[in-house]
C-alpha cells in the first residue's frame, strides 16, 4: 500500500513558486526501471537556425516525472519551458517509478540566444550567473519596522549593519547571501562560513498597490529550505518569512518587505535592504 501511495502522489518538491501540478496520466502498475532505460529528451526549438531558449520536455519513460530545468521545475509528461541563459544548460530529471522507487538523469542542451523574452529580474538577482548580496550598510538602516503600503524602508525602529548580530548569530557584518542561476540556488553565509541552502524563486505578477493603485510591492520575492539573514516576523514570535513583497529590485539595491497576513495600510511592516557586491 506505501508503494501504491508513493507511486500516485508525487513527492512535493521545495520552492518561493513551486506548486505540484495535476499528474496528466496515471500509469499501470509495472516493473521498475533504471536510469539508463529511460527515454527522455530535452530539446531547444530552433529559431532561423539557432538553438532558441525554449526547450521541448517529453519523457516517453513509465514513470512519473520532475523536470528541473534551473530557474523552475515541471511535473508533465512532456512540456515546453523557458531558459534564463544561454550556452551549455543542464535539466535535471527525477521520475519515480510505479513501485516508489525514483530514479535520476541529467541532460545537456545548449542555448544559442535568448529568442523568447526572458523577465529581467533573473539576471538582476543572480547577475546572469551568481550573484551575492549584503545588508547595504550605505542606507541609514539595513533591517527594521516601518509602515506596510507606506514606507519603502525601515523608518520606524531600525537598526544598522553592526547590530543585526542581535537579532540572528552571525547575520551582521560579513554576512551575504548568495542567489545563483543554476537550479535557482539560494545560499545564506553566515559571518563565521556557515551556511544554509535552499532555493528561491520570484513572480513579478503578484503586485501590491495603495489605496490609489499605486505600485508599493512590484512583485514577491520567496525562498525555500532557508530563510534570508534575519528573515523572521518579530511581531509573530519570531517565525521564519519565506515570502516578501519586492519594494526595489536592480543591478544593485534589493529591499524586501514583510507584514503578518491582515496587516492593514501604515500597519507595521518589516524591511530589509540589502546591495549586490558583484
Amino acid at each position: 500500500m506505501n508503494n501504491l501511495i508513493k507511486y500516485i502522489f508525487l513527492v512535493c518538491v521545495l520552492s518561493f513558486t513551486i506548486s505540484c501540478e495535476p499528474i496528466e496520466k496515471r500509469l499501470e502498475m509495472g516493473p521498475a526501471i533504471t536510469a539508463d532505460q529511460l527515454d527522455i529528451t530535452a530539446i531547444p526549438l530552433m529559431v532561423n537556425g539557432k538553438r532558441s531558449n525554449k526547450v521541448i520536455l517529453d519523457n516517453k519513460s513509465p514513470v512519473l516525472s520532475l523536470w528541473n530545468y534551473g530557474s523552475g521545475r515541471s511535473t508533465r509528461k512532456s512540456d515546453t519551458v523557458l531558459m534564463v541563459a544561454t550556452g551549455e544548460r543542464t535539466i535535471r530529471f527525477v521520475g519515480l517509478n510505479p513501485d516508489g522507487t525514483k530514479i535520476q538523469k541529467n541532460l545537456t542542451v545548449r542555448v544559442d540566444e535568448l529568442t523568447f523574452p526572458v523577465p529581467p529580474e533573473w539576471a538582476m538577482l543572480t547577475g546572469g550567473s551568481k550573484r551575492t548580496w549584503k545588508w547595504d550598510e550605505t542606507k541609514p538602516a539595513v533591517w527594521g519596522n516601518g509602515g506596510y503600503i507606506g514606507n519603502f524602508g525601515p523608518a520606524w525602529w531600525t537598526l544598522k549593519e553592526g547590530e543585526m548580530d542581535e537579532q540572528e548569530a552571525g547575520a551582521g557584518i560579513g554576512a551575504k547571501m548568495e542567489l545563483n542561476l543554476d537550479d535557482a540556488i539560494f545560499t545564506k553565509v553566515r559571518s563565521n562560513g556557515s551556511k544554509e541552502v535552499g532555493v528561491f524563486s520570484f513572480d513579478m505578477n503578484q503586485k501590491t498597490k495603495d489605496g490609489d493603485g499605486k505600485i508599493w510591492g512590484h512583485g514577491k520575492f520567496r525562498t525555500s529550505g532557508a530563510a534570508i539573514l534575519v528573515g523572521k516576523s518579530p511581531d509573530e514570535g519570531g517565525k521564519a518569512v519565506y515570502e516578501f513583497d519586492i519594494i526595489v529590485l536592480n543591478d544593485k539595491e534589493l529591499v524586501l518587505a514583510y507584514a503578518p497576513p491582515g496587516t492593514e495600510a501604515w500597519g507595521t511592516a518589516y524591511f530589509w535592504a540589502f546591495r549586490a557586491i558583484d
